[in-house]
């Protein structure tokens, strides 16, 4: 096939998704063959990362990262000149780049039962980058969040950087949330990196930390993975390369899991609802779901103290892959 009528093709499947995001829809469902795929691609002057395979109606679609800017994307497979490899060998492959670093960097913190992986981002940073998580919940979205910083960085920042941490059942239970959401990022309001939080997320109120939430025998950890991605893309979301787990909650065999997929393990330094105090370049979590509202208040009420600082550029939020970023380029 020549490689102009495959150029064109690929940016007429671009142009499709930027109209179907607008749309709050995905241009890529019917999704079959899900998997793991592993590789280095070449193509539009960068290497990337491969990381999952997929097909829709016929065609072979991949989801890539680039290793130098951890930012992810959908695109046809034929845009691009493949060696399949495991991904012990990518990371060998380009092992100099922030991304393969940052995996090495949250393997180095596996050994903690809770709160392992990256935990804290750039100190230099006069800001922070807000996570919520959005655990499965009868409750609505806190929309308060993501009015409130809006309202507070409008002069200074647009769209707002937030990363949610999204689980699938909150996905499937919240379809009018979810959509507001979108429609907040197609109006250029806040810009969203989506983390994979699990599928279930579920959690026990007797079993101990060493076998609960993801660490409860018999979990599927592909279905948790996988099937989480699925559901981003079938929503039309695009996974991050970020991983956070449930409660916190892992052991090393299963952050060495989780890095298995080729994704990086995001922890906290300063869980508000948790008394942990934010300082500069922390990695905040709060909880989105409704179910932690005195999380949220904390939070706004950082805002409020913060606003003087906001209004001088003193005091942002920085997008978590940038964090991410250029914290381990520097390393």
């Amino acid at each position: 096939m020549p490689k102009l009528y495959l150029k064109i093709l690929s940016l007429f499947l671009m142009l499709m998704a930027f109209c179907c995001r607008a749309l709050g829809q995905s241009p890529y469902t019917p999704i079959s063959n899900y998997r793991v795929y592993t590789g280095v691609a070449k193509g539009f002057g960068l290497n990337w990362v491969v990381l999952r395979s997929f097909e829709n109606r016929s065609r072979q679609f991949l989801l890539l990262v680039n290793p130098q800017t951890m930012e992810t994307r959908i695109d046809l497979a034929t845009s691009y000149t493949v060696t399949p490899l495991d991904l012990e060998k990518c990371r060998s492959a380009l092992k100099n780049t922030p991304y393969t670093k940052a995996l090495a960097g949250a393997e180095k913190q596996s050994a903690a039962l809770q709160d392992a992986g990256i935990e804290t981002g750039l100190p230099k940073e006069t800001g922070i980058s807000l996570t919520a998580d959005l655990c499965p919940s009868h409750r609505p979205l806190d929309r308060r969040i993501f009015t409130d910083i809006i309202n507070g960085f409008k002069k200074v920042e647009r769209p707002v950087p937030v990363a949610l941490s999204v689980s699938g059942l909150w996905m499937l239970k919240h379809k009018p949330d979810l959509q507001w959401l979108k429609q907040l990022e197609q109006q250029h309001e806040i810009d969203i990196t989506w983390i994979n939080h699990s599928y279930n997320h579920r959690v026990s109120a007797k079993a101990p930390l060493k076998e609960n939430f993801l660490l409860e025998p018999g979990t599927d950890m592909n279905y948790e993975v996988l099937q989480t991605e699925q559901a981003m893309i079938i929503n039309g979301l695009l996974p991050s390369v970020f991983f956070r787990f449930p409660g916190l909650v892992s052991d090393q065999q299963l952050i060495y899991r989780i890095t298995g997929f080729g994704l990086m393990p995001i922890g906290t330094d300063a869980w508000l609802a948790k008394g942990q105090q934010p300082h500069a370049g922390s990695i905040v979590l709060i909880h989105g779901n409704g179910n932690e509202p005195t999380g949220v208040a904390d939070f706004i009420k950082l805002l409020g103290t913060k606003a003087s600082a906001i209004a001088q550029k003193q005091w942002l939020l920085y997008d978590l892959r940038q964090t991410v970023d250029e914290d381990f380029e520097s390393n």
